[in-house]
């Protein structure tokens, strides 16, 4: 019984490069003549996406706007009254901070449940300790202390309303708070991506309403910035301007 065999080979060169292939159709009888067919093979994917491409020039100036406003909102951030003793102590104080502000918020909420309102990178003196202070659900003050090389809770307290005035300022957070999705610990990374934050403070009293929040450069220039408490935008703190 004679047998037709058809072997088609495509190099895969041809897949890549886009050519002509080879196909020899065989018979089983050795002595009739080999026929040969041509097998086209077309290269779309010329390594590029041509769509993409359609738009280059569009991208990049867009690229280039956005730098352009990002170092302008990193210059209007920076604060201007430092000098160089005040950079080195920044610098040596963001070093300290081996567990981060957002990372220190989230350990003071495991010991205390509540709503944090601040955290602060602050020198004892002794010794360094980020100072977050927390709302409870039942209107009372915690502050909560945690150790920035460990991230372990050092200390916590009540704090008392020495001056009477804690019901308004309570009163006020809450209805600043009211309806925000950001909170401080996702404020504290936000403003991470622009150096080490070394605070984060609900701002309650200003019409718009915002994080504060303090970063220090690796070479010890300080910048302010403010953190949308709804969409998590981080612009450059401009109240001092």
């Amino acid at each position: 019984m004679k047998r037709n065999i058809v072997i088609a080979t495509i190099a895969a060169a041809a897949l890549i490069g886009g050519g002509t292939a080879t196909a020899l159709a065989v018979s089983g009888d050795e002595e009739a003549p080999a026929k040969k067919s041509n097998v086209q093979v077309s290269n779309d994917d010329t390594g590029r996406d041509d769509d993409a491409n359609v738009n280059d020039t569009d991208d990049n100036d867009d690229n280039d706007a956005d730098d352009k406003a990002d170092a302008a909102e990193d210059k209007a951030a920076k604060d201007t009254g430092e000098d160089a003793e005040d950079k080195a102590e920044n610098a040596a104080d963001a070093k300290v901070a081996q567990v981060d502000a957002a990372d220190a918020i989230k350990a003071a909420l495991k010991n205390t449940k509540g709503t944090a309102v601040s955290a602060d990178l602050d020198d004892e003196g002794t010794k360094h300790v980020w100072d977050v202070d927390i709302l409870t659900n039942g209107g009372a003050w915690h502050s909560v202390q945690v150790d920035p090389a460990n991230g372990k809770v050092v200390g916590s307290h009540v704090d008392r309303d020495d001056d009477g005035d804690d019901a308004a300022e309570t009163a006020q957070i809450r209805a600043a708070l009211k309806g925000s999705s950001v909170t401080a610990a996702e404020a504290a990374e936000a403003g991470a991506a622009k150096g080490t934050v070394t605070s984060v403070d609900l701002d309650e009293e200003s019409t718009d309403k915002a994080w504060e929040v303090d970063t220090t450069a690796a070479n010890g220039t300080g910048s302010d910035w403010r953190v949308n408490p709804d969409s998590g935008k981080i612009t450059a703190d401009r109240s001092n301007d």
